[in-house]
């Protein structure tokens, strides 16, 4: 592998996109992780959420298309898109951040980091359960029911990839 820049003497440099913000151009194993430079891409289909959706129906459909195949670390990415939209209410962005979290525990689930998903999806409830069932297009009390089975089935046999995990719940109407 390849040896960083080291910026001020103490971090490396970091990838940066056209905007100059950080991001992370390292290839990806099939959970996300990232991987050395120079490695096969297991994410290579990976698209970003702004060049293929432009509203909330449309990311939760691809949403739903990505938990039906466990990819959940993508998931993430679709409802962090709808979690920081301009176009969501304030007062609706701790609803989508515990949705997110729903999907990001469940990849720290895949990866094996049991202390993480567990942290992550006991979150995820917490910040979802002040809001109605459904909300915003999700079963809220199936998403939140989802990450609990989870969590249990991680203290009976430990966090991976072979775990049931929930498929997403959308309501019967999305918002």
């Amino acid at each position: 592998m390849a040896a960083r820049e080291v910026v001020g003497g103490r971090v490396p440099a970091r990838d940066r996109n056209a905007e100059g913000r950080a991001e992370n151009a390292r290839p990806r194993d099939r959970f996300g992780r990232p991987l050395p430079y120079g490695a096969p891409d297991e994410l290579g289909e990976r698209v970003e959420p702004a060049d293929v959706v432009s509203t909330v129906p449309e990311a939760l459909a691809a949403v739903v298309d990505l938990f039906a195949q466990q990819r959940f670390f993508e998931a993430h990415e679709f409802l962090e898109w709808v979690w920081k939209s301009p176009g969501v209410a304030p007062g609706d962005r701790d609803f989508w951040k515990g949705v997110t979290q729903v999907a990001v525990g469940c990849a720290h689930t895949q990866r094996g980091n049991a202390n993480g998903a567990v942290i992550l999806l006991e979150r995820a409830v917490r910040y979802m359960t002040p809001y109605p069932s459904p909300y915003q297009g999700v079963d809220r009390d199936a998403l939140a029911a989802g990450a609990q089975r989870v969590v249990d089935q991680i203290a009976a046999r430990g966090a991976s990839p072979d775990l049931d995990f929930p498929s997403f719940p959308l309501a019967s109407a999305v918002a």
